[in-house]
């Protein structure tokens, strides 16, 4: 095209920033000057996208408003500036090669695969007809598969595969879709997929064993999953025996919204989260019969986590056992096909990515394995979600923004930046022991990792390692402070204090639930004092102390305690929170009821030495726990005695409340003390009598909710601050937060609760760097 310039002719130099590499944002801008009839190029680079448009002055104006307004699907353009350039004679508009530099711009996340590739994906006339790894400028692998930055085919997994001329062409031709897509491929240039030792059509062969019962591991965009025949209970059950998954819920992948609605109920807010590029697992409510038909997948429990197909390969099981139909008016109607989906990460280490890997650690685990040739750069789990009600005033893009609470941030929304209050150093937090993240700040920007895990074992603590050592390269960001958690012991912090030492770093250390009051604090950008609540299960105290139910005054780097929850002992010290039994024989003990311990628990041997504990205060250190209250309800109601997995007994505590129903608050159940104390053993002497389980579940949710406002309040009118903050993992209990959070508001406080990073330890390490910024 040649392009006339007129007299009033303008140039503009402009500047897009954002998740703009890797969303076909370069194909947008060329077509959109070429729509308005402009010169100059396109290019990006460390900073994001770099553009020069020259043309009619009202057309340049108008190029530079469209940007933002009409962005693909996958861009998130958080700004655009432009300056006066001189003008030339340039003619025409051009995609320049990528320049190199400091990266100042984020890694787009992996999207499910879009409307327009499952229409080819399911038709028999066109060349990537079942192409396991089809993909375009729309969707497909992103975060993955990328080395480093700009975003270019040799910069990542895809560099193995030379495009064949077919390929070729689209990527060339500025009107396909596919226009410098840079994972694009077919099947006769791209990735293979394979079913060990097996011959045949890999899909069909893998759906006929998994029909079989088979458990079979399934190579997928951030590592391998196990599936199995979700509605095969000898399958699930022999799941749960081989990975040692005893009682933990697993996810279950449907075809499509039209097939969860059978199982579980939900809103519109709800089959947004299921339906959203992000495709997280999201936790719904069972509908009657959910346990019968899907047997074993999530026993005891209220709610089903449910996920959608994200990956061509995972639609394709779902098409081949749909039969094969042309077109895709069978994602429409309900499919019969049911699958666990849950990840491959054996002894809860990291989730297996590499294809040896997945052999030697999976072996006696898996049956068969699905694998292919694209290697995953970057290991990461699905994420897990729930629907936030009522709807919150902000969110931001996709799913997120259908106003979502994280369980655990990984696919999909990972490593997109939280936009913090205001610019800082750069800080790498890394974190606390259980449900481990870590985070890095850049500017205004906070990069939160997905979740690693629980740094109990070798691999997990090398992958924390190594997550921190990839986002630093990929994001080309020096840290010039560490930050951490309080404990020495914790490997996160070990690793911190040798990462710092090794740079001549300082590094500093942060209370836990000053953390997680402060990750609040900075998702809502929030500036000045704040009070805020920390419930959860365990934080080393600035007294070193067993904290966990927490009442502070938050001023950014600085924090008063005000008040905690009464203590409680924990005999036999962290075996007590894996044992709500001991819990419960602890408020008995608190009662003056430790008689009747051993004659309550007379399955467990060791009920007369924790008797004998309690009663010489030997090995029984204190805890102010909001977690260790639960466990102690729950284990007074005979819920479990013993967890199987960390919050089990409280999950289904929660269960027992949401089946039976909302209940008055026993007004008299607490008291709280001239010290800022919340006792809340009056409420336990009436649970310790009650025989029905489940109005004795909903009586402890809302006296607790009812206690937590009561003491807040007296707070508030202490120190005249009416702004709360949420943090800690007990927030993830859905009637706690409602029945808080309507009980603040009522009372005028305004709440802020963790919306865009978990309310759980996989916060932590933004709220840690959130301090570190401001020392």
């Amino acid at each position: 095209m040649t392009v006339t310039l007129a007299s009033a002719t303008v140039c503009r130099r402009i500047r897009v920033r954002g998740q703009v590499q890797g969303v076909g944002f370069r194909p947008f801008v060329y077509r959109l000057a070429q729509e308005l009839k402009l010169a100059g190029w396109v290019r990006n680079d460390g900073e994001g996208v770099d553009i020069e448009a020259q043309g009619a002055a009202e057309a340049v104006d108008a190029f530079i408003a469209r940007l933002a307004t009409e962005a693909p699907p996958l861009a998130s353009v958080t700004s655009v500036e432009a300056a006066e350039a001189p003008t030339s004679d340039a003619c025409g508009f051009e995609i320049k090669v990528s320049r190199h530099g400091t990266a100042n711009t984020s890694v787009t996340p992996d999207s499910v695969t879009c409307p327009d590739c499952l229409a080819e994906l399911f038709d028999p006339a066109n060349r990537r007809w079942r192409h396991a790894f089809i993909n375009c400028t729309h969707c497909g692998p992103r975060y993955t598969l990328t080395r480093k930055l700009p975003y270019d085919r040799p910069h990542t997994s895809m560099a193995a595969f030379a495009m064949c001329p077919a390929c070729r062409r689209e990527y060339d031709d500025p009107s396909d879709r596919r226009f410098h897509a840079q994972p694009n491929a077919c099947p006769v240039c791209g990735p293979q997929l394979s079913l060990r030792d097996a011959a045949g059509d890999p899909i069909a062969e893998t759906l006929a064993r998994l029909q079989r019962g088979e458990i079979v591991a399934i190579k997928g965009l951030g590592g391998y999953h196990l599936a199995c025949d979700a509605g095969n209970a000898e399958a699930v059950a022999r799941l749960r025996e081989r990975k040692n998954r005893e009682g933990k819920p697993f996810a279950v992948m449907f075809a499509n919204a039209a097939s969860v609605a059978q199982f579980a109920e939900m809103d519109d807010a709800e089959r947004a989260l299921l339906e959203s590029r992000e495709r997280p697992v999201v936790l719904l409510k069972k509908r009657a019969g959910c346990d019968a038909a899907l047997p074993g997948v999530a026993p005891g429990l209220g709610e089903l986590g449910a996920m959608l197909p994200c990956t061509p390969i995972q639609f394709l099981l779902f098409h081949e056992a749909a039969g094969r139909p042309a077109g895709t008016d069978w994602l429409a109607v309900p499919q019969r096909l049911t699958l666990v989906m849950t990840s491959a990460n054996p002894g809860g280490e990291p989730i297996v990515r590499d294809d040896d890997e997945a052999l030697a650690r999976l072996q006696g685990i898996a049956d068969a394995w699905l694998m292919h040739d694209r290697e995953i750069v970057t290991r990461v789990d699905d994420s897990v979600i729930r629907a936030a009600h009522p709807l919150s005033p902000r969110g931001e893009g996709g799913g997120e923004g259908a106003s979502a609470q994280f369980i655990r941030r990984a696919r999909g929304y990972t490593p997109q930046p939280i936009k913090l209050l205001k610019p800082g150093p750069s800080i790498l937090a890394t974190g606390g022991f259980l449900k481990n993240t870590i985070c890095l700040t850049r500017g205004d920007e906070a990069f939160l990792s997905q979740h690693i895990g629980d740094l109990d074992n070798a691999p997990t603590c090398r992958a924390l390692e190594e997550t921190a050592q990839r986002l630093m390269e990929l994001l080309e960001i020096e840290p010039e402070l560490v930050a951490h958690d309080l404990h020495p012991d914790f490997h996160s912090t070990r690793f911190a204090a040798d990462f710092a030492r090794s740079r001549n770093l300082k590094s500093v250390a942060v209370q836990h639930h000053h953390a997680h009051i402060a990750a609040v604090a900075a998702e809502h950008r929030a500036s000045g004092p704040l009070l805020g609540l920390a419930l959860d299960g365990v934080g080393m105290g600035t007294d070193k102390g067993i904290w966990g139910g927490e009442l502070l005054q938050v001023d950014g780097e600085r924090f008063d305690r005000l008040g905690h929850l009464r203590e409680l002992a924990l005999p036999g010290g962290d075996k007590a929170a894996r044992e709500p039994w001991r819990m419960a024989a602890a408020a008995l003990f608190a009662l003056g009821r430790g008689g009747e311990i051993k004659a309550r628990f007379p399955q467990q041997r060791a009920a007369s030495a924790v008797a004998m504990m309690l009663g010489g205060n030997a090995h029984t250190p204190p805890t102010s726990s909001c977690g260790r209250w639960f466990d102690a309800a729950a284990g007074l109601a005979g819920v479990r005695e013993v967890a199987a997995f960390e919050s089990q007994a409280a999950m289904l505590y929660e269960s027992q409340a949401a089946q039976y129903g909302e209940v008055e608050a026993m007004r008299d159940g607490f008291v709280l003390g001239d010290d800022g104390t919340l006792d809340l053993l009056p409420l336990l002497a009436r649970l310790a009598d009650e025989r029905e389980a489940g109005f004795a579940a909903a009586l402890f949710h809302a006296t607790l909710a009812e206690a937590l406002t009561v003491w807040v309040e007296r707070a508030a009118q202490e120190c005249g601050i009416r702004r709360v903050a949420l943090g800690g993992g007990c927030f993830l209990n859905r009637i706690l937060s409602a029945g808080l959070r309507r009980r603040l508001e009522a009372q005028d406080f305004e709440v802020l609760e963790a919306r865009l990073a978990p309310p759980n330890d996989g916060g932590l390490s933004l709220g840690q760097a959130w301090i570190a910024m401001q020392m």
